[in-house]
């Protein structure tokens, strides 16, 4: 039994009707209420079973009764996907406030609220779980005008690795995805928009070099990766950040420290100056992509 926050439409709705095709009951979560319907409808005309569950998660109430409502329509709660999403672009010094505080609220205070109370839940049911938290490419980069997104989606994944220890003895595993797909946000990207769009219009498959390269594809090539999480076979599975996008599967590799340097009692500012230069600085930001000439 699955909730699916976030689930009305894109990467969060071809989540959540994957889940339901491998078996599982869904809870479909969205900020509209109609939307929300419409999928758990379209998901029960296809055979499945699928409730909706409208509200916009953040704070706790909202958690609280996505896990009551598993728990009220079928019973119990195993998996809980931490999709749902909005985005304020704005380059820092034109961020306000509000364009902060929602993203902030949306994607990590509802990560956190959601993945709280799911695990409440799965501890009294003392068999496991699931928490699969979607995090972003912009999160472990960083991006061009996305202080707040990219904050808030790396904060879900340094979430993922902690809960990851607490939860271990519970046999409940937390893993943070890292989705890349054709959605309406990345129809926005110059580089991207005119291949995406002539797909849509012909309905011609997307290019190698975009599914292999680039690793995008459709939403519905991510979903593979949340229902193996979401299935025993993943079992040892966790604590991890997994990509996925297109023909790309990726396991993104966590902080570490790339070089090290030592000085007797310490670094003063000129020493640090003079050692500077042996290190090689990272580097950041999502790589432009490389599109073939025509």
């Amino acid at each position: 039994m699955a909730v699916v926050t976030g689930a009305g439409r894109g990467l969060g709705r071809a989540y959540a009707e994957a889940l339901a095709a491998a078996g599982a009951a869904v809870v479909v979560n969205d900020v509209d209420a109609a939307t929300a319907e419409e999928a758990a409808g379209t998901i029960r005309k296809a055979g499945g079973r699928a409730v909706a569950a409208p509200g916009a998660v953040g704070g706790t109430e909202v958690a609280e009764r996505l896990v009551a409502t598993a728990v009220a329509e079928f019973g119990r709660l195993d998996v809980m996907v931490t999709n749902a999403g909005v985005l304020r672009d704005r380059v820092l010094w034109k961020m306000t406030d509000d364009d902060f505080d929602t993203v902030i609220d949306v994607h990590l205070r509802g990560t956190f609220s959601c993945a709280r109370a799911a695990a409440v839940r799965m501890r009294e049911q003392g068999e496991g779980g699931r928490l699969i938290l979607i995090s972003s490419p912009a999160g472990q980069r960083g991006n061009f005008g996305q202080t707040n997104y990219a904050a808030a989606k790396a904060g879900i994944v340094a979430m993922a690795r902690t809960w990851a220890m607490e939860l271990a003895r519970a046999g409940i595993t937390v893993n943070a995805v890292v989705p890349v797909a054709a959605t309406e946000m990345t129809k926005t990207i110059p580089a991207f928009a005119p291949v995406l769009e002539e797909a849509e219009r012909t309905g011609a498959p997307l290019p190698a070099w975009l599914r292999r390269d680039e690793g995008m594809g459709t939403v519905e090539d991510v979903a593979g990766l949340i229902v193996y999480l979401a299935s025993g076979a993943s079992g040892e599975v966790t604590g991890q950040a997994i990509g996925v996008g297109g023909d790309k599967l990726a396991l993104w590799s966590h902080p570490a420290e790339k070089a090290v340097a030592y000085a007797d009692g310490g670094w003063s500012a000129d020493a640090i100056a003079g050692a500077w230069g042996e290190f090689e600085p990272e580097t950041y930001g999502i790589p432009a992509p490389e599109v073939p000439a025509p």
